[in-house]
């Protein structure tokens, strides 16, 4: 039978890991309700940014205009030669799966365009994803430590030139974005966005000439890049965003998890005290008797 003292001293330490566990998941709890108003808040505006550009190409591209190059941005039967997967991952743990699943997706693109001959970048936002590939000898073309756990425009802004520059240039033909997004509550869904080059048709766009009414200021292929380049950096800021509601969510489940299961523990060594002590009581008694029997 276990010693009571060694027993006694792991209820003590199951419980105040349970505590630490239940002070995590009220942190993350408040967090996550902090970053969903700035989820929806940045869903709306890269929603409406998209459709903004889409009916602009969409218009653009019915109008023909040959002195306007739609560019490498809108070209989607263009051959594959070199993409870039840019993904996004917690800069911490204690969060379940979640960065796992990510990290997974990615494996299994880098399977699938390596088995077509197709050359792959790297770009890892997040010291969990970058810790994983460095561990695996993959080389990362870029990477980014801190923006994933505190999101900003301007960071974002500046992760996004060196991808769209490359695209642009003609180094890479396509750009893929992973990551965890925030579902529910209770769940995460893991989203995989072709960025570059833009799919005017992804949705279906009723066309009006609501937009084309509009006269731009200034040339109109500075205004149509301009546009794409906003497209760009705030989808990439909203993935931010949207990965970090889905980190803080995951990381409550998984706290709320660990504190149910501490709590069992605790459950669990308590009846294993009490046997341990009941027969310690019932050791000494025996003893006593026998002692007592022993002097008459």
């Amino acid at each position: 039978m276990a010693n009571l003292k060694d027993i006694s001293r792991q209820i003590k330490s199951v419980k105040n890991t349970q505590k630490t566990t239940k002070a995590m998941q009220l942190v993350s709890s408040a967090k996550l309700r902090r970053t969903q108003q700035l989820a929806q808040q940045a869903k709306s505006y890269a929603g409406k940014i998209n459709e903004v550009l889409t009916e602009i190409a969409s218009n653009l591209n019915k109008m023909k205009d040959d002195n306007l190059d739609l560019g490498r941005s809108f070209k989607l039967d263009s051959e594959v030669k070199a993409v870039d997967i840019v993904f996004v991952t917690a800069d911490k743990g204690l969060c379940g799966g979640f960065n796992m699943a990510t990290i997974r997706e990615v494996r299994d693109l880098i399977k699938d365009y390596s088995a077509k001959g197709t050359k792959i970048n790297l770009r890892a936002i997040g010291r969990k994803g970058i810790d994983y590939f460095s561990f695996q000898n993959v080389e990362l073309m870029q990477k980014e430590i801190g923006l994933s756990s505190a999101p900003t425009y301007e960071k974002a802004s500046d992760f996004a030139k060196h991808v769209l520059k490359n695209f642009i240039d003609g180094e890479t033909d396509k750009v893929v974005l992973v990551y965890n997004g925030f579902k529910n509550m209770l769940t995460q869904e893991l989203r995989v966005k072709t960025l570059l080059p833009i799919d005017v048709h992804y949705n279906e766009v009723k066309v009006s000439d609501s937009m084309m009414e509009i006269e731009p200021e200034g040339d109109e292929q500075d205004v149509l890049d301009e546009l794409v380049n906003k497209y760009i950096e705030f989808n990439m800021f909203y993935s931010l965003i949207d990965s970090l509601s889905a980190e803080h969510s995951a990381r409550m489940q998984a706290m709320d998890s660990a504190t149910k299961n501490a709590k069992q523990k605790v459950n669990d060594l308590t009846v294993q005290f009490n046997k341990a002590r009941q027969a310690a009581i019932t050791t000494e008694l025996i003893e006593i008797i026998s002692g007592v029997e022993a002097l008459k």
